[in-house]
């Protein structure tokens, strides 16, 4: 009898545990499916936001590479600039001391030209004494002509100390930076388009010249 009343509770339990488990299961397949189309709309609410990101993303890129070609342009412009301002100054810099080199080697120039003057005149008193005459018996002409040419040889020696070189091209070819022709006629014993004779001897103040040489040329008969 006692075993009999067991199995009947048993059973009345078994009963009332499924009857609850029917009632609460219908609630727990809700809440999943809500639960699981919840993730679904949170996953499509996210979608179009990445897809929204994209195109700003893209346009943001395209700006900041827009502003880097244009930044790389102005840095070669600036730079293209800078050297040329840097060759600009150089290119100053060297005129300014070519012009005080010959500043300080030609500034002389007009004072030299005057001081030919004197040595032609100095030249042509030294010729004009009859070599002849010039002895012991005749002591003042001969001191006088001794004084000339001394004057004349130590002229010669400030005129090369200071770069002023004379120039006497008789027999050399004719160069017309350096000779100025004033006749052209057949000389004998001369080459054509040499120098046959000097009138007046010529000047260059450091390689430069400043006075050319007046000549006559010598041509084929």
């Amino acid at each position: 009898m006692a075993s009999w009343c067991v199995r009947a509770v048993r059973q009345s339990y078994s009963l009332v545990a499924s009857s609850a488990l029917l009632r609460a299961s219908p609630r727990l397949l809700c809440t999943a499916t809500q639960q699981k189309n919840g993730h679904r709309t949170e996953e499509e609410a996210e979608k179009p936001e990445h897809e929204a990101e994209k195109p700003e993303q893209g346009a943001a890129e395209k700006s900041q590479m827009e502003e880097k070609t244009q930044l790389e342009e102005q840095l070669k412009d600036m730079t293209d600039k800078y050297k040329r301002a840097l060759a600009d100054t150089e290119n100053l810099r060297t005129r300014s001391l070519k012009m005080m080199e010959d500043a300080k080697l030609y500034g002389i120039q007009s004072f030299c030209k005057d001081l030919l003057e004197v040595a032609d005149i100095l030249e042509k008193a030294t010729e004009s004494v009859p070599k002849e005459e010039v002895t012991s018996e005749n002591p003042h002409l001969k001191n006088l002509y001794d004084g000339l040419v001394m004057t004349e040889v130590q002229i010669q020696k400030v005129f090369t100390k200071h770069g002023l070189i004379r120039l006497n091209p008789d027999g050399q070819k004719f160069d017309p930076y350096e000779h100025e022709a004033l006749f052209h006629a057949p000389v004998e014993g001369k080459e054509p388009g040499t120098v046959a004779i000097v009138t007046k001897v010529g000047y260059k103040l450091h390689g430069r010249t400043l006075r050319p040489a007046l000549v006559g040329v010598a041509k084929a008969p």
